[in-house]
């Protein structure tokens, strides 16, 4: 069957987006909450966290390619990607309520175990869903400028669930009761595992009708085992990255992953050590994130009608790249509104949002740029791999952003920021070590990764090409046909 050209008004378009809400707000709490949560309330040593939480991201990477290949060969009355779906529906929420939920006191020992496991059971459960959700997308839309406005509005779920969330936590929970306390983290898991579940059920409800009615696969036994599973995913891995395009956005993962770790895991103690606001102050900078997807959402359609996705990613970038250390540098010189002030909150968060825009725009224009790649394989490939094309860039992005939190960590350390309890506890040579380890760093990889980009050349008039390639494929007798998809 081929894709089908749905209406923006289609349900399935909000049903497909929806997913992500649960999708962000994991990642929200794995991102910006989790550290501080496991060294200031759990009393760990920054290095001995950011390790038990690398640890449990390199398994998630892994468990992407495993689920990512396993939901292409998948048979099932649902439709390939549905029975992970509703198995995550219960895994998840319960898994992300017992993280910030110990029961009892907690050894030095058994903290890191409990990290670790809960760790790995979350970023199990994320996959279940998000991979075969974000997979769905090349079966619901096939149309060159068109996937970029439906993966637009999953970013926009995702934002606004992450997002929206953390504001109302940094009012109501750990912002009002403290970083270090415990009560506030409780209140937030219960509220996020609910909406996590909510997001979860929604979607796949919503979507399951039409995947139930696409050609089902024939049954092998091989695929029914984790092990040979694996091994002919990391065998179609390698033979992806073969494709250049595919390598590109491959290795851009990998960079963008350690950068964007690092800049998640240091931003609470950014924010509320080097800068110095409030509980109430942080919430606000998420009140104006908000802001983000709906002007990315507005912006998104216009920008594509004028520069291809490639240009558009690389330029995002660029203006992120630039725009990140300014606040910082400012404050540094004594360019900066006081510290804590309310004058110095606007000004922060005006550069937060547009920072946000870029990285919004960036990661629509990749996630739309890996949708192209699905049928520019094909073409030398002879078989569909959605599942496995998402899941390998998440393998990257997962796999060094571990790096990215273990970095956070150490510069934690390094820092002495374990024990602050307020921003008066962190001096001017604290702040000239945090950015000097930071900054270079931070700037220097998404640099890179930007270069990186040059590389990739597929444009709209390539994509439509391929199109017409398999098209052809399918309709002249004896032309080299797609392999049918198999299942476990």
């Amino acid at each position: 069957m081929n894709p089908v050209r749905l209406p923006e008004r289609n349900p399935l378009l909000w049903f497909y987006g929806s997913a992500s809400v649960a999708f962000g707000i994991k990642n929200n709490a794995f991102s910006y909450l989790l550290l501080p949560f496991t060294t200031q309330v759990l009393g760990m040593p920054g290095y001995v966290a950011a390790s038990a939480l690398g640890v449990a991201m390199i398994w998630d990477a892994f468990s992407d390619l495993i689920i990512g290949h396993w939901s292409d060969k998948t048979s099932s009355r649902l439709g390939r990607r549905h029975p992970f779906m509703y198995v995550a529906l219960f895994m998840l929420p319960l898994s992300f309520w017992g993280m910030f939920n110990p029961m009892g006191e907690l050894t030095e020992q058994m903290q890191f175990w409990y990290v670790l496991v809960f760790a790995i059971l979350i970023r199990t459960a994320t996959t279940l869903v998000e991979v075969p959700s974000a997979a769905q997308l090349p079966e619901l839309e096939s149309h060159y400028e068109r996937r970029s406005r439906w993966l637009s509005i999953r970013h926009a779920f995702g934002w606004m669930g992450g997002n929206g969330l953390h504001t109302i936590n940094f009012f109501l929970w750990v912002g009002h009761y403290g970083m270090s306390v415990h009560t506030g983290y409780a209140i937030y898991a219960w509220v996020g595992a609910t909406l996590i579940a909510i997001s979860i059920l929604i979607s796949s409800l919503g979507t399951q009708k039409y995947f139930s009615q696409l050609p089902r696969p024939e049954r092998t036994s091989q695929d029914r085992r984790i092990w040979p599973v694996l091994v002919h995913a990391m065998r179609e891995l390698v033979q992806s990255l073969s494709n250049k395009n595919f390598a590109v956005l491959f290795f851009n993962g990998l960079l963008v992953g350690i950068a964007g770790g690092m800049l998640a895991a240091l931003y609470l103690y950014n924010t509320n050590y080097f800068f110095g606001f409030s509980g109430a102050q942080i919430a606000m900078t998420g009140v104006f994130v908000l802001l983000s997807p709906l002007i990315s959402l507005a912006i998104i359609p216009s920008i594509g009608r004028i520069f291809g996705k490639r240009q558009i990613a690389i330029l995002a970038i660029l203006c992120f790249t630039f725009l990140v250390p300014l606040p910082y540098v400012f404050f540094l010189f004594d360019m900066w509104p006081a510290m804590g002030s309310w004058t110095s909150l606007y000004l922060y968060s005006l550069f937060i949002v547009v920072e946000v825009v870029c990285l919004i725009v960036n990661g629509v224009m990749l996630d739309s740029m890996m949708a192209d790649v699905v049928e520019d394989s094909e073409i030398d490939t002879s078989r569909r791999a959605e599942g496995l094309f998402y899941a390998t860039r998440g393998f990257a992005a997962k796999a060094t952003s571990a790096g990215g939190i273990f970095l956070a960590g150490i510069i934690v350390s390094i820092v002495g920021m374990e024990s602050f309890q307020t921003a008066a506890d962190m001096t001017r040579d604290h702040r000239i070590e945090l950015v000097a380890w930071f900054l270079p760093l931070y700037c220097g990889l998404y640099l890179i990764a930007l270069a990186l980009l040059v590389f990739y050349k597929i444009e709209k008039s390539t994509h439509e090409q391929n199109l017409e390639t398999l098209a052809d494929r399918k309709t002249t007798p004896g032309s080299h046909t797609t392999q049918p998809v198999t299942v476990s």
